[in-house]
């Protein structure tokens, strides 16, 4: 794990003890801090206690007595703008900050290392994995941590080796970015800005405000690689071309990777040629050349639930895009399978399995590209009203359950055909989050493919 004299004699309370909670108290405790911790679930507090006994305090930081405390360490999944701790910490001067704030005030007493921060509505998994794998594949020593599932500071410290520094690749949420005021990235993504999340803002150039943070904690002469295809990204790529030198902000949409696109299987689609130029500008900044990144373009295997690969039988292609929990980010998923002229069902080829918690009223964003879609099969709470919205394009099923619209859309399929999981929509009406979404799809595609269910 990451730890660091810096914070050693401090005093910190933990809120929330899901992934990143866990890790931040475990690295609090291993620098010499003392700590505090709670979640409202009573299940997490006793296996802290189990874990650490006496070396950390259970209090609840809403109501406990914050005084001569250094910080609250909030898990990014505690809406700031509805619960209480803010208000709560304010009152004693305590600034609330999160994990991410930890590692950057950790990153003095690191070895010499850089970081790479990554943000944006759609596409900062794949790109964070992306530079990721491009760095290693180069022999550069390389850590994911943030958003993508992996906490920061329960990563081991990289070692530089005789090529290069360490590089950490973070994804950074808008939640993870409130909570962070000095992580001056080497290198600083925005991919894009659309609506999402709109319950924790105030408004959606709130949200935009949230993104664009990011890029003030860096110093001048660091860079910043902003995509091309949103007003709201490039007005924040606008402000720091003129805050920084020559040579310092990059723009990216791919269109120099466009043809050899086609040799690397799990960059497919336009989204992901933004995605895979956002990468190479990254680690050309770091100082790669074409000839380190390119074997790794290929090489890439992608990530689960992001437009995954899961099956294929009788010409028939599954793909797992569970992530897409909002129109924005399935849209995408549609564009990256275009109907072609000759095949059944007028040239259509995607048979889309979209629906579950609602984040908005419309599917707009998805609609430039209903003409790749041979039918829908909506599921959860959101397949009513979208059954609504696609029926004047696409034929619809009102498939409810995941099993029955997959079982619909093997029987509907034909050679040349994709069976897309793309929701559009969160997981929680039916599922615990997207990965279980995702894993659900994988397991009953492998079992109805198998005829194992009746």
């Amino acid at each position: 794990m990451i730890t660091s004299p810096a914070l050693s004699g401090k005093r910190y309370a933990v809120l929330g003890l899901a992934r990143t909670g866990k890790a931040a108290v475990r690295a609090l405790l291993a620098s010499g801090a003392q700590v505090s911790a709670w979640d409202n679930r009573e299940e997490p507090r006793q296996m802290l206690l189990a874990a650490h006994g006496d070396r950390i305090e259970l209090a609840d930081p809403v109501i406990a007595d914050l005084t001569g405390f250094d910080g609250v360490v909030v898990s990014p999944g505690v809406p700031l703008n509805r619960h209480p701790i803010a208000e709560a910490a304010a009152r004693y001067g305590v600034p609330v900050i999160g994990d991410i704030e930890l590692f950057a005030l950790a990153r003095p007493s690191l070895p010499p290392h850089r970081v790479v921060g990554i943000t944006g509505t759609n596409g900062k998994s794949t790109t964070t994995a992306l530079v990721h794998h491009l760095l290693m594949s180069a022999g550069v020593p390389s850590r994911m941590g943030g958003n993508i599932g992996l906490p920061v500071l329960g990563q081991d410290p990289l070692v530089p080796n005789d090529k290069a520094n360490g590089v950490y690749a973070l994804e950074l949420s808008s939640y993870q970015i409130d909570l962070t005021f000095s992580l001056a990235c080497d290198v600083a993504v925005l991919l894009n800005i659309t609506p999402d999340h709109l319950d924790r803002y105030g408004s959606f150039e709130d949200y935009a405000a949230s993104k664009a943070r990011l890029f003030p904690m860096q110093h001048p002469e660091q860079h910043a690689v902003f995509g091309m295809r949103d007003g709201e990204t490039l007005a924040v790529a606008a402000r720091e071309e003129v805050r920084r030198g020559p040579g310092k902000v990059h723009f990216v949409d791919g269109g120099n990777l466009l043809a050899a696109q086609a040799q690397w299987p799990s960059l497919q689609g336009p989204h992901n040629l933004q995605n895979a130029a956002a990468a190479v500008a990254v680690v050309e900044a770091l100082g790669l050349t074409e000839a380190e990144w390119l074997p790794g373009l290929a090489s890439f295997k992608g990530l689960p639930h992001r437009m995954e690969r899961v099956a294929e039988a009788d010409g028939v292609l599954f793909i797992n895009d569970s992530k897409a929990t909002n129109p924005a980010s399935a849209a995408p998923a549609l564009a990256a399978f275009p109907a072609q002229a000759g095949h059944a069902h007028g040239g259509r080829r995607i048979h889309w399995i979209v629906g579950g918690l609602p984040k908005g009223d419309d599917l707009d964003e998805c609609a430039p590209w209903f003409s790749n879609v041979a039918a829908a099969y909506v599921i959860g709470d959101a397949g009513p009203r979208f059954a609504q919205l696609l029926e004047p394009y696409v034929p619809v099923w009102r498939s409810e359950m995941m099993c029955e619209a997959i079982r619909q859309a093997i029987a509907d399929a034909v050679p040349g055909d994709v069976v897309l999981l793309s929701p559009a929509c969160a997981s929680f009406d039916q599922f615990r989050d997207y990965e279980a979404r995702g894993d659900s799809f994988r397991q009953l595609v492998g079992a109805l493919l198998a005829g194992e269910t009746s």
